[in-house]
């Protein structure tokens, strides 16, 4: 049997899921915890990442000796900084680190909010990794001469397989200094991080094409990992760019992603250009492009409420399940437990708004979800606002999908079924899409057909649910809609 190995190195864990390469169907599942963040200031070791992979594909037990290519997708926008000996110079800041939110606006007024969307695709935040990078140059200039290599975190761990230093389009749109429309870096925005734009072109990854593989396995890294040396190492990519990879999304078909952050996204054949910043550009994996709004807070949020009322996500769903789904007069939540990306309010905080001595667990507990998946659909308004379709299905994905409260109430929140895929672990899956269509120099869609990732279970609204006057509650209490 010829196996493929996808990897998801996310926030908190790398997932290893080994794959049969002709039905996709799993062979073996494996994964290794990652240190614990805790945010604004969010940031981890790279060799932390490289130990949960070793770790989490030593439990892949014999499958490791059949497989034939690997790819690995990771989260998005860390700052990795090595120096000549291929060290880390200092932890690795986060896509959640909110530390460089104040490099973030001096930034979009330097070079305005419409010229960075027209540059790059999107205005940068404190997740974008360039943010980072001026905020080493304002806090730890000593480090600028020492840095060989800058790199995205799922660029490290492709290095570490490969020797090689690359990327793919996909995560680098992500960066702030690639613009996604040309495949080109710029180095005129690498100036505005506070370094030489044009000398460290040669510090960045080379990009690789979507169907390319970015080197094979070294004999270091298949004794370390239990894999057969010389196997191919695909380009690599984004944490969202992968699981969309794994959906198998048309465009014009809508996901949302309820993890530790709340994703919503669309596959389209066109870049995007939002100068109001709502709306990332990002490129895809494939070739394509991949316009996305992310949020901080998703089901860190149901899982803090949970606790507060006794109880753990679950139990916050069943009851969530138990109250009014009709009702209109209950309590809203503000989510911004840990700031916000969309909207750009880093220092925010959340707010519960029209409580009474009335107002009940059941209440409380829909509020939570009400108010993560408002916040996710306001940001799918945004994809519209953007020229972006999204009149598809809605797929919903992640941690949350699994939670009975939140399929329910996504759909009675768009108004429309919304699907709920048969695979758990979509990241993983799109990576594994990846090292399939390098190893066997296939097409993306002959891949997915094949896998069947389109089979999905359908979750229908309830009737007489006001959709519009709950998400209008929302934006009025979160200040959306004044």
């Amino acid at each position: 049997m010829s196996i493929v190995l996808g990897v998801d190195s996310s926030t908190q864990s790398t997932k290893a899921e080994a794959r049969n390469i002709t039905t996709g169907e799993v062979v073996a599942q494996a994964s290794a915890p990652h240190p614990g963040t805790a945010p604004p200031v969010s940031e981890q070791d790279p060799t932390a990442w490289w130990n949960a992979l070793v770790s989490a594909c030593g439990g892949l037990g014999e499958a490791r000796s059949e497989v034939t290519a690997v790819s690995v997708a990771g989260q998005q926008h860390g700052l990795v900084l090595l120096d000549e000996h291929g060290e880390a110079l200092r932890p690795a800041k986060l896509w959640n680190d909110t530390e460089s939110a104040p490099e973030a606006s001096e930034m979009v007024t330097q070079y305005g909010a419409a010229g960075w969307a027209d540059a790059v695709g999107s205005v940068p935040v404190a997740a974008f990794t360039i943010t980072k990078l001026r905020w080493v140059a304002n806090h730890h200039p000593e480090l600028l001469d020492r840095v060989a290599m800058v790199m995205l975190p799922h660029d490290y761990l492709t290095w570490r397989l490969t020797g090689h230093h690359t990327t793919d389009r996909g995560d680098a749109s992500g960066s702030g200094w690639f613009d996604p429309s040309t495949n080109t870096y710029r180095p005129e925005l690498l100036d505005l991080a506070g370094v030489d734009g044009a000398a460290w072109l040669d510090r960045l990854p080379l990009v690789v094409a979507p169907r390319e593989a970015a080197g094979v396995l070294t004999e270091a890294a298949a004794s370390a990992l239990g894999l057969p040396p010389g196997i191919a190492v695909g380009p690599g990519t984004g944490d969202n760019m992968a699981g969309a990879l794994g959906l198998g999304i048309d465009h014009g078909d809508v996901a949302i992603s309820l993890g530790t952050s709340g994703v919503a996204f669309s596959a389209s054949a066109t870049s995007t250009h939002d100068p109001d910043g709502a709306v990332a550009g990002f490129a895809d994996a494939t070739g394509s492009f991949l316009p996305l709004v992310c949020t901080l807070n998703a089901t860190k949020v149901t899982d803090t409420v949970a606790g507060w009322l006794g109880t753990d996500a679950r139990g916050l769903a069943d009851l969530a399940v138990a109250a009014d789904p009709t009702s209109t007069t209950g309590p809203v939540l503000v989510p911004y437990f840990d700031g916000e990306r969309t909207p750009n309010l880093p220092d925010a905080s959340g707010t519960f708004a029209g409580l009474r001595t009335a107002t009940t667990r059941e209440e409380l507990a829909l509020a939570a979800h009400d108010g993560v998946l408002c916040g996710l659909l306001a940001g799918v308004d945004a994809l519209s606002g953007a020229g972006v379709a999204t009149d598809g299905d809605l797929r919903l994905i992640g941690g949350g999908a699994r939670s009975v409260a939140y399929r329910q109430r996504c759909a009675d929140l768009w108004g429309r079924p919304v699907l709920i895929p048969h695979a758990d672990e979509t990241v993983a899956t799109g990576a594994a899409v990846q090292a399939a269509v390098v190893a066997g120099n296939a097409d993306f869609s002959e891949v997915q057909e094949a896998w069947r990732l389109g089979d999905a279970h359908r979750v229908e609204p309830n009737a007489g649910v006001d959709n519009a006057a709950v998400r209008a509650r929302y934006a009025e209490a979160s200040g959306l809609g004044r």
